[in-house]
């Protein structure tokens, strides 16, 4: 099979890992070395000075042994397959770096033979990179292959800047009826091993100077979203667990995607449930930065998330007894609370009441969204002139502010180097990274 073949299959087939994440790790451009990572942000995301980093998101390979069956790959469906070879994929990807396409890798895997085997061809793949004849400096997020020995991660840990572990499912009974090749045990093991690996790692690195370092930028996991029953309540409830346990750096939510016909499975024309995906992801932001636990977003009488309003507005809602609050006086963690307020124009009102007592256009200028913060605060003992706060009242507010918004479901795709309109100059390009 032609290399281009092959590059077509598999970057189309990685389209359903998520990788849209800060790197988490700063490595500066050093003499002879190629590549380097920069904090803050890969892969269609935003580095702390607003550019956007791209990353090639890839499959080794799309054979697999597993048959999974909400997956793409799984053994068992019709596509059409291939695999690279870690020569193949490493010279591909300082070919697209050196066009400046990409900065960095991301690079996943189906299970091809074994999840040993599948591991040691990924090892060579980032050995080779990083090796003396590439000396690739860059980022590379790597998805460590459940099932496999320890020392083979421990090897890829060395090599990559960030391992993630897919949990795919939310539910061990989600994974012995959709995934039965996969168990709880073979998922979680792996993590805790990264875990524990990293924090000794921490400490090695303080006392010898010359330690390398083992996975610095964290792990990270995926959850599918919508193949199986659970409830938010269930997923958030996993998801603080996982922080709190295995300290990962995030965890990605990923809408499920029809792409085969099973009587286990939602039905093929069901849409993605892209809005749900969306306010998982605001609650994992309360949970991370906000203070909030997954017990005080929802609870067993109401577990899911209201679709019209997002959770933290939702939590405001249904606690208006706490409300509202005076900006001047309040604590940093009740500011936290008000919707409308985020971690930024908290600070920045901790910092100005300091200077003097602030107004409601003060708190304009600070970036405090007064469409919804209006409703839950007071400036000097007061709220804004003429406003009326009834439950029924703000609902019908905030829904009209953010509802019909967050409803518009948009088709979003990772981008590609074989789009239909592409021109022929690109096709070339592409065409000199293969055989360049």
């Amino acid at each position: 099979m032609e290399l281009l073949d092959k590059l077509k299959i598999l970057t189309d087939a990685a389209k359903f890992d998520v990788a849209c994440t800060s790197s988490g790790v700063k490595r500066d451009g050093k003499k002879g070395a190629l590549g380097n990572t920069v904090a803050d942000g890969i892969c269609h995301s935003f580095a702390s000075d607003g550019r956007c980093i791209s990353l090639l998101k890839v499959l080794m390979t799309n054979v697999c042994v597993y048959d999974c069956k909400y997956c793409v790959n799984r053994a068992s469906q019709d596509v059409e397959r291939a695999a690279f070879t870690p020569r193949e994929l490493a010279d591909l990807t300082i070919g697209f770096y050196r066009r400046n396409y990409i900065e960095g890798l991301f690079l996943s895997s189906s299970v091809i033979k074994n999840p040993d085997y599948t591991c040691e061809r990924m090892i060579e793949t980032l050995a080779l990179l990083r090796g003396d004849e590439y000396n690739f400096n860059g980022y590379i997020h790597v998805k460590a292959i459940p099932g496999a020995d320890p020392r083979l991660l421990t090897q890829l840990g060395y090599l990559a800047d960030r391992m993630s572990i897919n949990i795919e499912l939310p539910s061990e009974e989600g994974l012995k009826r959709l995934a039965p090749d996969k168990t709880k045990t073979s998922i979680f093991k792996p993590m805790g091993m990264i875990t524990d690996k990293i924090e000794e790692n921490s400490y090695d690195v303080v006392k010898y100077r010359h330690t390398p370092k083992f996975v610095p930028a964290g792990q990270s996991t995926q959850m599918i979203i919508g193949a199986t029953p659970d409830t938010d309540y269930k997923i958030l409830n996993l998801t603080e667990g996982l922080y709190q346990k295995y300290s990962l750096k995030r965890v990605f939510f990923s809408a499920y995607v029809p792409v085969s016909e099973n009587k286990l499975l939602p039905a093929l024309d069901t849409k993605p449930p892209l809005l749900r995906e969306h306010r998982l992801y605001q609650a994992d932001w309360l949970l991370r930065f906000y203070g909030f636990h997954a017990a005080e977003l929802l609870d067993a009488e109401h577990p899911n998330f209201n679709p019209l309003v997002d959770p933290k507005c939702s939590w405001a809602l249904a606690h208006l007894d706490q409300f509202p609050i005076e900006v001047n006086t309040a604590s940093r963690e009740m500011l936290l609370r008000v919707p409308g307020i985020g971690v930024k124009s908290t600070m920045r009102i901790i910092q100005a009441r300091r200077m003097g007592r602030l107004d409601f256009e003060g708190l304009r200028k600070i970036g405090v969204v007064l469409k919804r913060a209006q409703y839950f605060i007071l400036c000097s003992g007061k709220m804004v002139e003429g406003l009326k706060v009834t439950p029924d009242g703000v609902l019908r507010a905030l829904i009209s502010e953010q509802g019909q918004r967050d409803l518009i479901e948009r088709k979003y795709e990772q981008l590609s180097f074989f789009d239909k309109d592409q021109s022929p100059v690109l096709h070339r390009e592409v065409l000199k990274c293969l055989t360049q």
